[in-house]
């Protein structure tokens, strides 16, 4: 006997929410927020702009990354000493989940983007181009 229900020809991939999903939450009804895999992680984009990059693939990738331009540290650093410059990717700072005031900071932080916070934000890489591949079809010449 022949089942009525049609199966669709490919199965639907949903990506499973990521653990500090959480944090983009005040930030989904703005209309040019962005969550984005990125990285093995998720980046926060506003404005066409990363903001933070949430991550938990082990230390020192752990937390959240603020993604700012290196004069801003001092000035976030000093409102928030639980960040520290990334030990890889020194050109951002890091906020650990392991600190104990994270979950404090780390709304803060969403808090601050929300804002439009000058200090925080990158713009991203412009793509580069792919090298167009000529395609031989069966009868050219070579």
């Amino acid at each position: 006997m022949k089942s009525s229900r049609t199966l669709s020809a490919r199965p639907r991939v949903v990506k499973p929410d990521h653990p500090l999903q959480w944090l983009a939450e005040p930030l989904v009804h703005e209309p040019s927020f962005v969550l984005k895999s990125w990285f093995g992680g998720r980046t926060i984009m506003l404005h066409g702009r990363h903001h933070l990059f949430l991550t938990t693939q082990g230390e020192p990738w752990q937390g959240v990354l603020v993604c700012t331009a290196h004069e801003h540290q001092p000035s976030l650093r000093a409102e928030f000493p639980s960040l520290q410059p990334h030990p890889v990717l020194k050109k951002w700072l890091y906020l650990p989940e392991s600190h104990e005031h994270f979950e404090r900071d780390a709304r803060l932080l969403v808090r601050l983007v929300r804002a439009r916070d000058p200090r925080l934000g990158i713009e991203p890489s412009p793509r580069k181009k792919k090298k167009s591949v000529k395609r031989i079809r069966f009868g050219d010449k070579l």
